[in-house]
């Protein structure tokens, strides 16, 4: 049996990463967290500050038996707008910046087509960072399965809905079975 594989993602706000990808099959587990930044152990609002260099990001567990890195790539870059700097959206900040932090040199050579097939679907240039895996904080509790438990927050009424919605319509076969 394979062993699970890590990637770590940055594009925007995490609660709209995190519902996302915990819909399809393959993948394990989806950790709310920061990387990317130069403070230890940040917390939610150091790093909604700008002070402390962190991206908000969600480190996806995944089988690459049945999910691959090229396909979650292909997620990603579909529900966010990688071509916004430091930013989606309303969410305006350093902490909200496009980003895919590799974990293996065979993630970071899968890079130049994903970043080829996301300038298909997006006008503008691609500005998402590549940089490798540092160290990885967890968010706060309260972070985990946001949207699942506050689905009638207006946030994720507004915001982390749609986004959930676009992913199950274009990617209906990689789907995590309901039943």
């Amino acid at each position: 049996m394979a062993e699970h594989e890590i990637a770590t993602l940055a594009g925007g706000c995490f609660w709209c990463l995190e519902a996302v990808f915990c819909d399809l099959r393959g993948v394990s587990k989806v950790q709310s967290g920061f990387m990317g930044g130069h403070v230890e152990n940040p917390s939610y609002e150091e790093v909604c500050r700008e002070t402390t260099g962190h991206a908000e990001v969600v480190q996806v567990t995944f089988d690459p038996q049945e999910i691959s890195f090229d396909t979650l790539l292909d997620v990603f870059f579909t529900i966010h707008d990688p071509t916004q700097l430091n930013r989606q959206g309303h969410d305006v900040g350093t902490q909200y910046r496009s980003a895919v932090f590799t974990h293996s040199p065979q993630q970071a050579a899968m890079l130049d087509a994903a970043f080829a097939r996301a300038a298909d679907i997006w006008d503008g240039e691609i500005v998402t960072e590549v940089l490798e895996a540092a160290q990885f904080w967890p968010a706060e509790k309260y972070h985990d399965d946001y949207f699942a438990n506050n689905p009638n927050q207006p946030y994720c009424l507004g915001v982390v809905a749609p986004k959930v919605q676009k992913a199950r319509q274009k990617f209906r076969d990689l789907q995590r079975d309901k039943s």
